[in-house]
């Protein structure tokens, strides 16, 4: 295909402990599958035994791979094709090697690899193993949720990947791992400030958002809590009253269920829970507020997020507002002003100090004083903190709790 191979996997009729034998630096990668990997200099290559019961004969292993296109060998001089790959290759075609039935029973994650390899490549999925994915879609319950998250992200990361998702959902596999966004397949909005239906409308985020994974994976989930929230007024207009807010806490259960990183998680349910703020809807000191929440390193990232929600809706386009709110960010950044308890002028010691017993007060003063500061940062002084602080004692942070 003219693209340039990233690695070598290697099959030979040699067994795990021959080919431990022959080289210096091997380790089990994947014995019991007959996997080991060899290292040779900074690189490694897998090398597995041919997978048919004997273990000697490579036409027979050749028709256990999952794919055509994926059962090209090479010996070094010259392709040998027993599948007919480079046909499909040709026609663009993915199509299980011998029976579809039979290759997804033996792994599962193969249909929706076969959707992500139709995504990469722009190839169209042959219709007997398009239609044996969909008549398996229950063999996916027996997969580890760590597999398919890995094989989504990569559909997630293609350059159009509105087209491996709604291939997932065509066949009937995005049910059977992420259902909150299969209910906002057809889902429509009764708004004019949209022309598509939930579903369609996060199709076009994503597509418009750039090649980040946490941004991939917020686009995709940025709008997940409309259906939870719709409303119809009189006049016969949708509503999705504090959608983002419920969509960030959806986002932490679907991430966290399909096993995302912590990080991934906090930050892609933080980019949904703010994709709606706006500078003209924020109060004093509000976007002081937006970048605490959402993290100074991501603020860029949910620029790009609202920027790609306004193409994904109805047209025309205003991006006005989003200017605003990024030349106040810009503005509050380049004064350098305080944005987290850290930056204030006094810490948890000088409340100690001022009679405060140490433990959860001491952090709810702290936060109290910093919201201060950031509608009036000129008081980020220590004698003015301290003093603010004091008064503060006298409030009821904790009712009941008395002072040392």
């Amino acid at each position: 295909m003219g693209r340039k191979p990233v690695d070598f996997d290697i099959c030979t009729s040699a067994r795990p402990e021959q080919v431990k034998e022959m080289f210096a630096k091997v380790f089990d990668s994947g014995v019991k599958y007959g996997t080991v990997t060899v290292l040779l200099g900074e690189k490694a290559f897998e090398v597995t035994t041919f997978r048919n019961r004997f273990g000697s004969d490579v036409i027979e292993d050749v028709k256990t791979r999952d794919f055509t296109i994926n059962g090209l060998l090479f010996d070094g001089e010259k392709v040998l094709d027993y599948v007919n790959g480079l046909e499909d290759i040709n026609n663009r075609l993915i199509r299980a090697i011998g029976s579809p039935q039979t290759r997804f029973g033996e792994d599962a994650l193969r249909m929706i690899r076969a959707v992500r390899l139709s995504c990469q490549l722009g190839f169209t999925i042959e219709k007997e193993t398009f239609d044996a994915i969909s008549a398996n879609t229950r063999l996916l319950e027996n997969t580890a949720v760590e597999r398919i998250r890995d094989e989504f992200v990569k559909i997630l990361m293609c350059r159009n990947p509105s087209r491996g998702v709604r291939n997932l959902q065509a066949a009937g596999l995005l049910q059977k791992f992420l259902p909150e966004l299969q209910d906002c397949f057809g889902f429509e909005q009764h708004n004019p400030h949209h022309d598509k239906d939930v579903f369609e409308h996060s199709m076009a985020v994503l597509d418009n958002i750039s090649g980040d994974p946490v941004l991939r994976q917020a686009a995709l989930l940025h709008d997940i809590g409309k259906p939870r929230t719709f409303t119809l007024d009189n006049n016969g207009k949708g509503h999705f009253y504090s959608h983002h807010i419920v969509g960030g806490d959806m986002a932490i259960e679907i991430m966290s269920r399909l096993r995302f990183d912590r990080r991934s998680v906090i930050t892609v349910s933080a980019l949904v829970t703010d994709h709606m703020s706006r500078f003209a809807y924020l109060r004093k000191g509000g976007v002081k507020k937006l970048i605490n929440r959402v993290g100074l390193e991501n603020i860029e990232r949910l620029i790009r997020l609202q920027e790609a929600d306004i193409l994904g809706s109805a047209g025309p386009y205003d991006f006005r507002i989003l200017m605003d709110l990024v030349k106040e960010i810009n503005k509050v950044v380049n004064r350098n002003e305080p944005l987290k308890v850290k930056d204030l002028a006094i810490g948890g010691r000088d409340l100690i100090q001022l009679g405060i017993k140490e433990g959860p007060e001491v952090g709810c003063i702290l936060k109290k004083l910093l919201v201060k500061v950031w509608e009036d940062p000129g008081i980020n002084n220590r004698e003015m903190l301290i003093t603010i602080a004091g008064e503060m004692i006298n409030e009821t942070c904790f009712p009941g709790r008395s002072r040392i």
